[in-house]
């Protein structure tokens, strides 16, 4: 684990240390306790007295339990009477068995494989969601608060009154302070936060994708951006709002803009793709001001004052000059700002902001703006970003599912087609990248892991090939975890991932059962084939027991019935799928790559002894 990079890495140390943890005090437990347990508690009948009782038929009163124990005993030898046969059916021609189960395990990964989309992390239900909207450009705050409006009521049309919690709206910004605590950037733009309510029976992803839909049809001059309002996806996304981001850099912000504008149309088109979100904007009616430097001089202003009596009039002068009352009562601060009244402000024409008053400390009469100012209309951007001090235009890309690598490739696919100009440049960001960071570093660690496995088998059996015949019970454990993730259509992330890895240990202990049993009946002069007949029927029942154990224990885990668990559900799905896939192969597939392999060897030595 100590492999795994950003996020992941630190949340997924603890669980690999309480594994470790856990396991080492199990080994001690299981080498002093038990011992202890099964000296005390288990009690061998004497041979004598049960056939004397059979042979007089001397009936026992037996409990429940025993009965029932005798029961499962009785079918249980009948299994392994049929576990015998076909072992035995199996190791007549171990070639064929080896190619007939290698061959499967690569049609499983080969074919399905492809199919099992890749995540960072599970998608979890987070009980809301964010819609950021932008109105056409340069709306007014009246008109961007009726598309609001509108769209509060879509959303309590579509959602169920049951489920709703609440609708919180945020529409717009003022040009002080607060602009710090929203992600509005202009009067045209909003967000919508959708809170339901903890018993909610829809999903809220599904919720999204039907208002989405309802937007698109009621409201398509308006631009829709969802996102799930969790905290982990905050996390993970690292403060972004979308799990991919892709960054045009360049001091051009019209020519980048151009650039992600048609990047953004090419991504929307995309298999996979649910919504695509640039924040930035660079069409927003603005006015400049071009001071004439003499003629403010000549009243005593400077350009900087000009300014200032600008802003004072329309938005008022806290921020410029702001001066505090004290209540002598509570003793409460109050600032106190002068500005125009709202009326004014809302009918004011491009005429009377040309006659804005001007006034300096040395003239009693006022000079109007036009006097000292030329007045013109241009296109402004709402925000300037900046990623690493190149400007920058974003394009936030969310995914319809939580599978992130088929819309990464698409992405990435489309930005190496791109004809960039020499001063433009293109970038993908987000949690992607942690991604593929993460499922390089977790292959390392898988690798670093077997390789060290193997040394200690190696050391164990002071043997070079018995623990490669023992890791061949991994192979199809990976195979049962590919069908089992595409069956429950689920993804290739970091829970899965820590799931392979903990049913690699898992299926490992199963082969070592077979293989370390048959090398010991083998020095009691049993032959090859014997040995490992007998040594798959003995050692069946505790790999059953220990599988089945591993299995119902993360059963309740892999349903995913509570809420949040869906987080951790593909974890457990890959160790069901992986073990019981392993568990049927294996105790097939080893003794047959084991006779196969140490076949030959006896023959040879029965040939030399000849």
């Amino acid at each position: 684990m100590t492999f795994f990079y950003g996020v992941s890495r630190y949340l997924f140390i603890d669980l690999a240390l309480g594994v470790v943890l856990s396991i080492f005090a199990s080994y001690i437990f299981a080498m002093t306790v038990v011992p202890l347990y099964c000296a005390h508690f288990i009690h061998i009948e004497d041979i004598e007295e049960e056939i004397e009782r059979d042979s007089e038929k001397k009936p026992v009163s037996q409990s429940l339990f025993k009965r029932f124990l005798g029961r499962f005993n009785e079918r249980f030898h009948k299994l392994l009477d049929r576990y015998e046969h076909w072992v035995t059916r199996a190791l007549l021609r171990p070639g064929r068995t080896v190619a007939l189960i290698i061959g499967g395990i690569a049609i499983v990964l080969v074919g399905i494989f492809p199919f099992v989309g890749t995540a960072y992390f599970p998608r979890t239900d987070p009980g809301q969601f964010v819609i950021n909207v932008k109105a056409p450009s340069g709306s007014r705050l009246e008109v961007s608060n009726q598309y609001i409006a509108r769209v509060e009521r879509d959303i309590r049309e579509v959602i169920a009154p049951d489920d709703l919690g609440m609708v919180v709206s945020n529409i717009g910004i003022t040009p002080d302070l607060s602009a710090v605590y929203t992600s509005n950037s202009a009067m045209d733009t909003a967000f919508v936060q959708v809170s339901l309510k903890e018993d909610h029976s829809v999903g809220s992803y599904e919720y999204m994708r039907r208002v989405r839909r309802k937007l698109s049809e009621d409201l398509p001059e308006l631009t829709t951006y969802f996102q799930a309002g969790g905290l982990v996806d905050s996390v993970i996304n690292l403060g972004l709002p979308a799990p991919i981001d892709v960054q045009v850099r360049g001091n051009d912000l019209n020519g980048a803009f151009e650039i992600a504008s048609d990047l953004a149309r090419q991504i929307r088109s995309q298999k996979g793709v649910s919504s695509v979100l640039i924040p930035q904007d660079l069409l927003y009616p603005g006015l400049q001001l071009n001071i004439d430097r003499e003629r403010a001089s000549l009243i005593g202003l400077s350009p900087k004052q000009v300014v200032d009596n600008v802003i004072t009039a329309l938005t008022s002068n806290g921020m410029i000059a702001p001066s505090y009352w004290i209540d002598p009562k509570t003793g409460n601060n109050y600032m106190l700002t002068v500005q125009y009244f709202d009326k004014q402000i809302q009918n004011m024409s491009m005429e009377d902001f040309k006659q804005i008053p001007l006034r300096a400390a040395s003239i009693s009469n006022y000079t109007p703006l036009q006097s000292v100012a030329d007045v013109k209309s241009i296109n402004t951007p709402t925000e300037v970003d900046h990623y690493q001090l190149q400007r920058v235009i974003d394009i936030y890309v969310m995914p319809s599912t939580e599978a992130l690598g088929g819309v990464n490739r698409d992405v990435n696919r489309l930005v190496s087609h791109l004809q960039l100009p020499e001063n433009i440049r293109v970038r993908v960001l987000g949690s992607v990248v942690g991604m593929q960071e993460s499922f390089k570093r977790f292959a390392i660690g898988l690798l670093l892991a077997i390789v060290l496995v193997y040394l200690i088998l190696m050391a164990q059996f002071t043997s070079f090939i018995d623990p490669l015949i023992i890791l061949m019970a991994i192979p199809p454990g990976l195979a049962g975890v590919v069908l089992t993730l595409w069956l429950t259509h689920s993804t290739f992330n970091i829970m899965s991932l820590m799931g392979l890895i903990m049913m690699t240990g898992i299926v490992v202990s199963n082969s070592i059962l077979i293989v370390e049993f048959a090398r010991q009946l083998r020095k009691e002069e049993f032959s090859l084939q014997d040995a490992l007949v007998r040594a798959c029927k003995i050692r069946l029942r505790p790999i059953l027991m220990t599988s089945l154990a591993t299995l119902l224990g993360m059963l309740p885990m892999a349903l995913g019935l509570e809420t949040g668990s869906e987080q951790y559900a593909p974890l457990a799905r890959a160790v069901i799928g992986g073990l019981a896939v392993s568990v049927v192969v294996t105790v097939f597939l080893v003794p047959a790559v084991y006779l196969m392999i140490h076949g030959k060897e006896e023959q040879n030595r029965e040939e030399q002894s000849a």
